[in-house]
């Protein structure tokens, strides 16, 4: 049953925060006072709606909020949520404060989150739920782009921008870790963008020997091999590591170190982890578009009464005509975008052969 003039609908961030949730944020809340809907937010993601914390959503706020980092309504994992007793609180939440519809903004934990309570009760029938993609490290299905990844991407390739610059005044070899948990497209794309020598990530399933023989003899190549370009050695060598590549960073410039010892004696390596700060900054035009786009149709998608979908981006493995409201919007069921995922990040979907068999190809060309 679609919406009326009036309904109470919630919105929540969960999960890692990403650069763009602010503007999705913005922008469901936007269009739900458009079409007189009496639009709340929930405060830290599902603890929050455990807790009962829900708050009116000010678009005045939300304005200055939509062109920072973070997320205006605070997130965090609950692990009381995953149990039957929190799944019944957060119910209880949404009956209580006559919520009649819940747009859900984060990654794959959060959309399994919304789609256990897409069958909630309310006084209008059952909870009408839809979910927008945020994770800056593109491990979600049925779309090609989640919020974030565009605003960590360039905030890598501008951290190796400046590392480069370093590593060839003093011959150093960098291995620089980011962020993207067991999907190493982060990781291959800004390295490609940044000018990487060397990537490394998980879907390839180099052993440990391998990755270590992987970076010795990228180092090998650029200190020895003649400079098309009148010099005789490379400078610097840049090796951008996904974190889920399971050998710890430390050791692997341990055993890198013991290996180049006599063979390129005067160069040494360093090692520098991104980490949080990936996650972090001001999101880009891209991740800014985005979200307002997906929040748009998500939010117009369950005025009409589609419910337990998620919003996705239109690209490569992306199934599914695009919706009314945006050419480049697709709407998905959100059981369809879990079993996806998990057959994503498990290498057996169509997408995850594509992505390992680019990332060897890039891997080959990088070496050149």
């Amino acid at each position: 049953m679609a919406l009326s003039k009036g309904d109470k609908v919630a919105v929540l961030t969960s999960g890692g925060d990403a650069p763009g949730m602010n503007a999705a944020l913005r922008a469901v809340a936007r269009v739900g006072a458009e079409l007189e809907l009496d639009m709340v937010g929930v405060e830290d993601g599902y603890a929050g709606l455990i807790a009962g914390r829900v708050v009116p959503l000010s678009i005045r706020k939300l304005d200055e909020a939509s062109r920072r980092g973070g997320t205006f309504l605070g997130t965090a994992r609950s692990k009381e949520f995953a149990t039957p007793d929190g799944q019944k609180k957060a119910r209880d939440t949404i009956a209580r404060e006559g919520i009649r519809g819940l747009v859900v903004i984060g990654g794959n934990g959060s959309l399994a989150g919304a789609h256990t309570l897409c069958d909630a009760e309310t006084k209008g029938g059952p909870l009408l739920v839809a979910g927008i993609p945020a994770s800056i490290d593109n491990d979600l299905a049925c779309t090609s782009m989640s919020i974030g990844v565009d605003t960590a991407m360039n905030t890598i390739v501008e951290a190796c921008d400046r590392i480069f610059d370093t590593a060839a005044a003093h011959h150093r070899t960098f291995i620089v870790e980011v962020m993207g948990r067991e999907c190493g497209y982060l990781a291959m794309t800004a390295g490609i963008a940044a000018g990487a020598d060397a990537v490394l990530v998980r879907e390839v399933g180099k052993t440990d020997d391998e990755i270590v023989e992987h970076v010795v003899s990228t180092m090998r190549r650029a200190y020895s091999a003649p400079s098309e370009v009148g010099d005789t050695t490379k400078k610097r060598v840049l090796v951008i590591k996904a974190e889920g590549v399971h050998i710890d960073s430390a050791r692997l410039k341990e055993l890198v170190d013991t290996r180049i010892k006599q063979e390129l004696p005067g160069t040494d390596t360093r090692v520098t982890v991104l980490g949080h700060v990936v996650r972090g900054g001001t999101p880009t035009a891209f991740d800014r578009l985005l979200g307002a786009r997906l929040g748009n149709a998500a939010l117009r998608a369950l005025a009409d009464g589609r419910t337990d979908v998620m919003a996705g981006w239109v690209g490569p493995g992306v199934p599914g005509p695009p919706t009314p409201y945006d050419p480049y919007v697709v709407l998905t069921p959100l059981e369809q975008v879990l079993a996806e995922t998990a057959k994503l990040m498990s290498g057996e979907s169509p997408l995850a052969m594509w992505r390992k068999k680019i990332f060897q190809e890039v891997e080959r060309i990088l070496q050149r």
